[in-house]
């Protein structure tokens, strides 16, 4: 099965430099964190901040650190929709709980809040080992006609 698109532009879908995506990380602050365990995979939606090229997000006891406890390598998902164009940002790395005092404490300093009213005392931190991203410009679908 092919597409004949006449009216699509050459390149619907920008590549992001590595660069580019850190930028669109420095604007967001909500995400998806992916994790699988035992084969299952599962996905929570947390909010964080960039800072020195890592990614932090706070959490309390339950599933996310038990799972995170298990396996650490992650992938994470951030996206974004303006009025002509969109975007995705992915991360795959490795998350740990912060441990000592000093990285507990500038964590602290950093502008991350949970969103809803709970106790989060747990910084998490994800050091990336790939980071990809793609802009998608909006707009009407094209015309196209099935072969």
């Amino acid at each position: 099965m092919t597409f004949d698109d006449a009216n699509a532009p050459a390149a619907p879908v920008q590549i992001l430099s590595e660069e580019e995506c850190w930028n669109v990380l420095l604007s967001a602050s909500l995400g998806r964190l992916a994790v699988a365990v035992g084969g299952i995979p599962d996905i929570f939606p947390v909010n964080f901040v960039t800072a020195d090229r890592h990614l932090l997000f706070r959490t309390a006891s339950g599933t996310k650190l038990i799972e995170l406890t298990i396996n650490n390598r992650v992938a994470f998902e951030t996206d974004g929709v303006g009025r002509d164009d969109a975007w995705s940002v992915i991360v795959h790395g490795t998350a740990r709980a912060l441990d000592t005092q000093l990285e507990i404490d500038d964590a602290a300093a950093l502008p991350l809040r949970p969103l809803i009213p709970t106790v989060k005392p747990v910084f998490v931190e994800i050091v990336p080992t790939s980071i990809t991203g793609r802009r998608f410009p909006l707009g009407p679908e094209p015309a196209s006609t099935l072969l």
